[in-house]
């Protein structure tokens, strides 16, 4: 049996391990093992600050990026071989991987209404306002959701981890699926055009953690509705998805 730790990327089980090395899983990941991890306090984004933690080559519209960096609800972001951002606008947040590019868009210059995700895995949280977000297969609406995606040229994989969301086949809006889910409950594949009748496949659940969750909620003053064994989180859980 192939174990969750043995199905995710480097990056990833470097996390795991140093969460086993801190014991902060037999404490449920509390704020101050999450903190101790990534450098920082797990604490709500002060005002006037978008990014929370920065490795390696992360470029904004183009330009190399700092901690300091503002990012708005209009902007460009791609990350590098080995890079990684964990970054905040208005009220969603995110933590983006290594070689992706996302492309944010807006209407009225403050609320990320679209995301492209051109390539690469991308974990995020949102508010209540709704989102649509297209790939090179699949476009999704989602709602006050969290999520986890992955995009290559032929195939997303979707993971809803709560929330609700609207699953399309790009090209053919005759395949579709409407999924809410409340802890990871039904991840999708959604290939393209040469994948035949079926489009939309289930998938397993991987390469992401509750704990990446926690903290990106954290980042937006929120708690995700799941709860695990010893958490320390004191403020609300999540009601408006």
């Amino acid at each position: 049996m192939v174990r969750k730790t043995e199905r995710i990327d480097d990056a990833r089980r470097s996390f795991l391990v140093k969460l086993l090395a801190t014991g902060a899983f037999a404490l449920g990941a509390s704020r101050t093992a999450l903190a101790e991890l990534f450098g920082k306090v797990v604490d709500k984004l002060p005002p006037g600050k978008s990014i929370h933690t920065l490795t390696g080559s992360v470029l904004i519209n183009g330009n190399a990026a700092t901690t300091g960096s503002i990012i708005t609800a209009s902007d460009k972001i791609d990350t590098g071989a080995g890079s990684n951002v964990i970054f905040v606008v208005g009220q969603d947040a995110f933590l983006m991987r290594e070689s992706s590019s996302l492309q944010l868009g807006s209407e009225d210059g403050k609320v990320i209404k679209t995301l492209r995700i051109v390539t690469g895995k991308l974990l995020s949280v949102f508010g209540k306002s709704a989102h649509d977000i297209t790939t090179a297969t699949a476009v999704i609406g989602i709602r006050g959701t969290g999520m986890y995606i992955e995009s290559q040229p032929e195939l997303t994989y979707y993971c809803n981890c709560y929330g609700l969301a609207e699953l399309q086949a790009s090209g053919d809006p005759a395949q579709h699926e409407t999924i809410k889910t409340t802890h990871h409950d039904t991840p999708r594949y959604i290939l393209g055009a040469d994948a035949g009748a079926t489009r939309i496949r289930p998938a397993p659940f991987i390469n992401h953690t509750d704990e990446e969750l926690q903290l990106i909620e954290a980042l937006v003053g929120r708690v995700p509705p799941f709860v695990l064994p010893g958490d320390a989180y004191a403020t609300p859980r999540r009601t408006d998805y």
